[in-house]
């Protein structure tokens, strides 16, 4: 027990870095694109001609209906063979970049669908255009409904990051495996990292529970004042 204790004492801060210098930044990086790139694959498929309407659906069905980690494999190990060649951190962000796009763009289409019609009949009559409307009715109360399913999206993520362990990003999960190899401790050492990503999990967890609080009330706030 005590070979145990030590073992985890020492990899601990190896593991820390790996999670501050690649993981959380390979997280936020993705969700901030992918939640860019999902609000515009969702206005497009609500709002766009037919063509480009057709052409966001094919990219959600495609994300949707394949996995994760073949998306990563297809882009890190696919690409050099038609000349494209990708750094391991670049492809993963790329890849968990157009995942958090196609799901994200399915909340998001939803939460806008949900505002009633005479949201945007009101915003209309008092002279916004379609964009005004967008962002200063439609929009704030899309979010409201949207923050649940994105915040259990953003947490997922901060656990699928570990699955760049796949293509060589030396982040969180790889940090552990690349200690394994050495120590031939694999059960201590993935059990630590496991509880490295339930703390972040339980700490985000949180966060997104004060965080519906507080749209709750904002909310509240627009309902009171219509």
């Amino acid at each position: 027990m005590s070979h145990w204790l030590q073992l985890m004492t020492d990899s601990l801060p190896t593991l820390l870095w790996a999670g501050v210098k690649f993981t959380i930044p390979l997280t936020l990086l993705s969700f901030v694109l992918g939640l860019s790139l999902g609000l515009v694959t969702a206005v497009t498929r609500l709002f766009a001609p037919r063509p480009l309407v057709l052409v966001a659906r094919f990219y959600v069905w495609v994300i949707r209906g394949t996995p994760l980690l073949v998306q990563l494999f297809v882009i890190f190990y696919g690409l050099p063979s038609i000349g494209i060649l990708l750094d391991a951190f670049p492809a993963a962000l790329i890849g968990f970049t157009l995942n958090v796009g196609a799901y994200t763009s399915e909340i998001i289409r939803a939460a806008i669908a949900s505002v009633p019609k005479g949201q945007w009949e009101a915003a209309y009559s008092t002279g916004m255009t379609w964009g005004q409307a967008m962002r200063r009715t439609i929009l704030p109360q899309a979010g409201r409904v949207a923050v649940p399913p994105l915040s259990n999206t953003f947490i997922s993520l901060v656990k699928d990051t570990s699955l760049a362990a796949a293509i060589t990003v030396p982040e969180l999960f790889q940090s552990a495996q690349r200690i394994v190899a050495t120590t031939y401790e694999p059960l201590i050492l993935y059990v630590e990292a496991a509880l490295i990503y339930l703390a972040m999990s339980s700490v985000l967890s949180a966060l997104q529970s004060r965080l519906e609080v507080r749209f709750g009330r904002y909310g509240g706030m627009l309902e009171a004042n219509r």
